[in-house]
């Protein structure tokens, strides 16, 4: 489907105690209600095994020529309190089942939000969310419904079982064979539902990963003329959640079927045998009567035992591919092993030191180094701007300085620490970082100024707007901070959502600063302005950046010169531009042209 993968890789095959576990794991908290759910559809059960009795002995009276009133009226009450009990337990199990769903989905989602970078960045963002959305749902009947459904009508088969033997061993053996031949044949089908569920779910993530994409892009997919395109790759998903989801419904419905079947070909069969018993004198006509009452009566516990295990089969898929979500690994379980380990004094004041220590990265074990050998030291305040040519490896610094990704080699010091010994949520409370692409958040613009810093105050908002250069932007705007800016930030021009990015970053109060080509789309007046904030934030703080335009390159107080992962030069402007070749042609080509 145009080259577009589903996801993370195929769903674990998981074993049958891996899935009751995971099961289990849902549903345990949930137990003592869905216990006294069950309960109540076992009393429940328990009134409608009354009836047949009661019927029985209602023929016996009529048959002796005495009153009936009482029979008829424990009849009608039984029927009245079986309804009433089966009500409750059914709100009490449906309630439980809608908190198993909200339980699942908010671990899920807390979990998701920890992924370590390098695992989201190999998976399908719309596959993840439909995980939360589509799969979540198939939990609701699977660790209830079908867990007591398999409990109450395991109990209430074997009961009528019970009380079908009492009445006749003979009518019981036919009835029997009957359900264990068609049984035998259901049992079958069963694992096919769990595959053409699992394809059908596979194809429902495929969905949302392609309009996730498309709507991630939905300019380009305009300007593309691709609307037909996406549209068909969209279509072909859903085709497949289409064939796959018929194909499930096709062997639920032959299940399904199998029991009606069943109870229909039992009857038949009970009948003339029956019929033949009571022509006999083996048996009476109203022990015939409550037996078939009983037979019918079946219909309800293998209907609640045929669809527990259909459910099971539906709801294993799904737990495979929460399963293999909750596996995807955090951050607090892949930085476990060393972050907190030293004291930091996070949030002390002053500007902050960085130091590369001879670092080698490569994001996986199959691609190449991005780093070489890195070294450098900043010891801050102060400006200091990384340049180079594509693919050098700037970008990656900041990287690794967030613990975005983690160094192969060599050491990554803030204030002499190793950041793999700081705790985490500190280190990043240290440094403000705007990166390249300049994300806003679909909301207000006081919420996307605010993301990094919720309990600031009005004072520092209107601050970091006027240094920002956003006090004019927000005066036009309809309902100034408190404007809805679109998805992405649509509804803002880039410059002014680089501006947004760097004005959030600021109100954070860092003592880091990282700009990843922070003004690459502000026009000349912007760009001088938030040059000036950039040069007297670095007065007090550390501002490591990016950039390629030569008019940012030159306010920095060192340069650090990267070329194929390594650095190949550190000076001021002027150093470098008699000293290094390759700074020189950069500067005379690269920020030149960029400056225009």
């Amino acid at each position: 489907m145009s080259g577009i993968e589903s996801g993370v890789d195929t769903p674990p095959e998981l074993s049958g105690r891996e899935t009751w576990r995971a099961l289990y794991r849902h549903f345990r908290p949930h137990r003592r209600v869905v216990a006294l759910g069950g309960f109540l559809s076992l009393l429940g059960a328990g009134t409608g095994l009354a009836q047949p009795l009661a019927a029985k002995a209602l023929v016996d009276r009529l048959g002796d020529g005495g009153s009936v009133t009482g029979i008829l009226l424990l009849l009608t009450g039984l029927v009245l309190l079986g309804s009433l009990i089966q009500s409750v337990a059914s709100y009490l199990l449906e309630r439980s089942a809608e908190s198993v769903v909200l339980t699942a989905r908010r671990t899920l989602i807390g979990r998701l939000l920890r992924l370590r970078l390098p695992e989201v960045e190999r998976t399908q963002p719309g596959d993840l969310m439909s995980r939360v959305t589509s799969d979540t749902t198939l939990l609701r009947a699977v660790t209830t419904q079908s867990i007591v459904s398999a409990a109450t009508g395991g109990l209430a088969f074997v009961a009528t079982i019970v009380l079908m033997g009492v009445m006749d061993l003979v009518l019981l053996g036919v009835t029997l064979g009957v359900i264990v031949l068609i049984g035998g044949a259901v049992a079958l089908v069963m694992p096919r539902i769990a595959e053409a569920t699992r394809r059908s779910q596979e194809a429902v993530g495929l969905i949302s990963t392609v309009l996730e994409r498309a709507f991630g892009a939905f300019r380009t997919v305009k300007a593309s003329g691709a609307e037909e395109r996406e549209s068909a790759v969209v279509e072909a998903a859903a085709q497949e959640a289409w064939r796959h989801g018929v194909r499930s419904a096709k062997w639920q419905s032959v299940a399904s079927t199998s029991v009606g079947l069943a109870v229909q070909v039992s009857f038949l069969a009970v009948l003339g045998i029956g019929g033949a018993r009571v022509a006999s004198g083996a048996i009476s006509v109203s022990t015939l009567i409550a037996f078939l009452l009983f037979l019918f009566y079946l219909i309800d516990p293998v209907s609640n035992l045929v669809n527990a295990v259909t459910q099971y089969q539906v709801g294993s898929a799904a737990v495979a591919r929460i399963t293999q979500a909750e596996r995807l690994e955090t951050e607090d379980e892949a930085l476990a092993d060393r972050a907190g380990t030293v004291p930091v004094a996070a949030g002390a004041g002053g500007a902050a030191s960085v130091t590369f220590e001879d670092v080698t990265f490569r994001y996986r074990a199959d691609l190449p180094y991005v780093h070489h050998g890195v070294s450098f030291e900043v010891p801050g305040p102060g400006m200091t701007a990384f340049v180079g040519p594509s693919g050098a490896g700037k970008t990656t610094v900041f990287g690794l300085l967030e613990r975005f990704y983690e160094a192969t080699g060599g050491r990554v010091l803030v204030d002499g620490t190793d950041v793999r010994d700081w705790p985490l949520a500190a280190l990043r409370a240290t440094i403000g970082y705007v990166e390249q692409d300049a994300p806003v958040l679909a909301g207000t613009l006081r919420e996307n100024l605010v993301f990094a810093a919720p309990d600031a105050s009005e004072e520092s908002i209107r601050d970091v707007l006027r240094r920002s250069r956003l006090d004019g932007l927000v005066e036009r705007l309809p309902q100034g901070l408190e404007t809805l800016v679109g998805h992405r930030g649509s509804k803002l021009s880039g410059g002014e959502r680089q501006r947004v990015a760097i004005a959030r970053a600021l109100l954070r109060g860092p003592r880091l600063l990282l700009l990843d080509e922070a003004t690459s789309q502000l026009d000349a007046v912007n760009e001088m302005a938030l040059r000036d904030v950039v040069a007297e934030a670095a007065r007090e703080v550390t501002v490591l950046v990016v950039a390629h335009r030569l008019s940012t390159v030159t306010l920095a107080d060192r340069i650090v010169v990267m070329d194929a992962g390594k650095v190949r030069a550190v000076g001021t402007h002027d150093q470098l531009v008699a000293e290094d070749p390759l700074y020189g042609e950069l500067a005379a080509t690269q920020f030149l042209a960029s400056a225009r």
